[in-house]
């Protein structure tokens, strides 16, 4: 049942059907008020009226109900965090600051004594890891609601550090809630002084300019996700530039703005010093929004210029496997397609690269699988290579090991598992989904037959599959993402003469030669089961310093699923079983521990 009175549409009485009926939205303004201008579809909910334009959707009582169930589990995910969190200690006897430090805070960083008292800034002595010894300390207390959730302590000496194994949170992050804008700094002094400034809605990164953002997938849905415009107004040196990005690109930049400092200023508590809370105020209302995307000028990209001057290229994101690090590297944003015969452990390797860059680099996965059915089998296979272990009882894997793996595996790893029509479209704007609410930095599309292709009418297979990669390109591009595509390659047909089949190559890939012309990686998968050896060739790098290029020689290890580095020798003299050697196993549990602060 649909409750259509909630939404001021009166359907007389039926209970299915379509009909016309009269448009409360436009009725004031109408000479006609009987005209029945209203479209009302009761079966599917869809109202249009043929007046005004207004056109919206009536949900079931089902749908309402869970939209409701969904509102509140994300409020309860909110509100209740990890229990692995350790809480900080809240003491009324410490809330007072000696002298000293207000009068640092009010003299020298120019912080008015009603910000320091809102935000609830104490002082103690604490030890600090830095000069091991106790020193005294200005306390930023990171409140949600009344509960205290993690403290910053700065003392005299410039020495930093928080509460160890506490939850990192936004500071001042209840300030969002119920807001349409907000101020995001780089650090707790900055915040102040945005306060001090007239804004409400401000807050702090809680790590300083560190660009992982995990901490910020707890908030999106309850405090970010409706606000109208974004103000980052962090550091200014090269790693506030990296934060800035990563913001932008998690926060999107059609809401964004970024502030610019005054002269020598590199952050907001600078500039209040040197130029006072007016100036700071107009910098601020005077931030600039986000430069028109695909529009660049020389200006536009300074930093970045100057930072490849200074630098050169960097090598890409290293994976750990030795001879594959020499022969190609991982830079986000550019896209990756793998192929290789049906059987050839694609998927499998695939799995393990993606988990060594995100041990490695902390990028977060997120995969659309659509042959990992039902998920939890491919979680099954994923735990396995990161223990080292089988899954199962008495084969090494402990409940300990369970939980941590599991723990591993929802902060970093999500499925895409859509029902219904699962078109190149669809699945891409809940990858972006993922990229902005989770914060996935790694997309894996597996494999790429398992989407509904439906071409244009009169367009050629070839036409569909460049506009298709096209896309792939873009999305990487705009999100940043390395974006891993598996294709199948073409039915390959065995040599008349000596009955081999040849290595399939990128321009075997099933449809188009785009797939090698438009990648940035092309990688194909080969498994020589008489050799016992899994080679994988990098056929394409598109950029010099990223690799070259080449092959890698692997084993595979059942019991894990790894895949272990080895040598193979290419001697046809040497008997088949005995030209794989060198075999590096590794059994290691490779599941991180808990950052200590």
């Amino acid at each position: 049942m649909r409750n259509f009175s909630n939404y001021d549409v009166d359907i007389r009485g039926k209970s299915s059907g379509v009909l016309k009926t009269i448009c409360k939205k436009c009725l004031p303004t109408r000479r006609n008020k009987r005209d029945r201008s209203l479209r009302v579809n009761i079966d599917t909910g869809h109202c249009h009226c043929y007046h005004c334009g207004a056109d919206f959707y009536v949900p079931d009582d089902n749908e309402e109900r869970e939209k409701a169930e969904r509102q509140a589990a994300r409020q309860h995910r909110a509100a209740v965090a990890p229990q692995h969190f350790q809480r900080p200690v809240f003491d009324a006897a410490k809330t007072t600051l000696s002298e000293a430090a207000e009068r640092w805070l009010v003299e020298t960083r120019c912080i008015p004594q009603s910000v320091i008292a809102g935000l609830r800034i104490t002082e103690q002595e604490e030890f600090m890891p830095q000069s091991a010894k106790k020193e005294r300390c200005v306390c930023f207390n990171y409140f949600e609601g009344d509960q205290l959730i993690n403290t910053k302590f700065r003392s005299g000496a410039k020495h930093f550090k928080m509460v160890q194994g506490a939850e990192l949170i936004p500071y001042n992050i209840d300030s969002v809630l119920g807001q349409t804008s907000c101020i995001i700094h780089e650090g707790e002094l900055d915040a102040a002084s945005s306060i001090a400034a007239g804004f409400k809605s401000v807050i702090s990164v809680p790590a300083g300019a560190n660009s992982n953002l995990s901490w910020l997938d707890r908030f999106m849905e309850t405090h970010f996700e409706d606000l109208k415009e974004i103000i980052i107004a962090v550091d200014t040196d090269s790693a506030g530039l990296r934060l800035r990005d990563e913001l932008i690109n998690r926060l999107g930049a059609e809401r964004c703005k970024v502030v610019t400092y005054g002269p020598e200023c590199k952050d907001a508590n600078e500039h209040l010093v040197k130029y006072g809370i007016q100036s700071l105020r107009i910098a601020i209302e005077q931030a600039a929004e986000v430069p028109l995307e695909g529009i660049f000028t020389a200006t536009d990209l300074h930093g970045e210029l100057r930072a490849l001057f200074d630098n050169g290229f960097g090598p890409g994101a290293e994976t750990g496997w030795e001879a594959m690090d020499k022969i190609c590297t991982y830079e986000r944003g550019r896209n990756v397609y793998v192929t290789g015969i049906p059987g050839s452990g694609k998927s499998e390797w695939v799995d393990e690269l993606v988990l060594r860059l995100c041990l490695r680099h902390q990028w977060k996965i997120g995969f659309f699988s659509p042959e990992n059915h039902p998920i939890v089998y491919h979680y099954r296979k994923l735990v396995e290579k990161l223990t080292g272990r089988r899954f199962q009882n008495a084969c090494g894997m402990t409940e300990g090991l369970l939980a941590r793996s599991e723990e591993f595996l929802a902060e970093n790893i999500s499925h895409i598992s859509l029902k219904g029509n699962v078109a190149p479209d669809r699945v891409l704007a809940k990858a972006r989904e993922l990229v902005v609410r989770r914060g996935c930095r790694i997309l894996v599309f597996d494999p790429l037959n398992r989407f509904d292709h439906n071409p244009l009418p009169g367009q050629t297979e070839t036409q569909y599959i460049s506009n298709l990669l096209n896309k792939f390109t873009e999305f990487a591009m705009q999100y940043n993402c390395l974006l891993i595509v598996v294709a199948h390659p073409r039915k390959m047909n065995r040599n008349p003469v000596t009955g081999a089949t040849p290595r399939v190559g990128m321009y075997d890939i099933n449809g188009s030669a785009d797939f090698y012309n438009k990648a940035d990686y092309g990688i194909v998968v080969e498994r020589d089961k008489e050799v016992g050896v899994t080679r994988v060739y990098v056929d394409k790098v598109k950029f010099k310093h990223l690799g070259a290029g080449g092959v890698a020689a692997f084993v595979y290890d059942p019991v894990n699923g790894r895949y272990l580095p080895c040598e193979e020798s290419h001697d046809p003299s040497v008997p088949i079983d005995k030209r794989v050697s060198g075999t590096v196993y590794d059994g290691t549990c490779w599941l991180p521990e808990k950052e200590v602060f």
